[in-house]
């Protein structure tokens, strides 16, 4: 498999209402130190895989500009629409929403 698959294969698994981190999901791989492929794997992931990337946030819960070529701060209004919330910052409560796989 390759590494663009496998990182969107873990990315299908994170359930509505909750985000991973870029470095997690790294992590997960076995490439701890590979935060920016995950980011590329994002960029890159086809229209219909049915990838959530939107639930793919930075380390301190941020969210991409890249979402508001589409619509202006979309990432944040699919995270919402799922029930994920932010803080006053505009960051999101990752103490209450990251993903936490058993």
């Amino acid at each position: 498999m390759g590494t663009f698959e496998e990182i969107w294969n873990i990315v299908r698994q994170i359930p509505p209402g909750r985000v991973a981190t870029y470095g997690q999901i790294a992590r997960m791989t076995g490439r701890p130190r590979g935060a920016r492929l995950v980011g590329w794997a994002m960029a890159s992931c086809p229209d219909g895989s049915g990838v959530p990337c939107h639930r793919v946030v930075d380390r301190s819960g941020g969210t991409k500009r890249a979402f508001d070529a589409h619509m202006p701060h979309g990432q944040r209004f699919l995270l919402e629409a799922e029930g994920v919330l932010f803080r006053e910052d505009g960051t999101v409560d990752m103490d209450r929403c990251q993903w936490r796989p058993e």
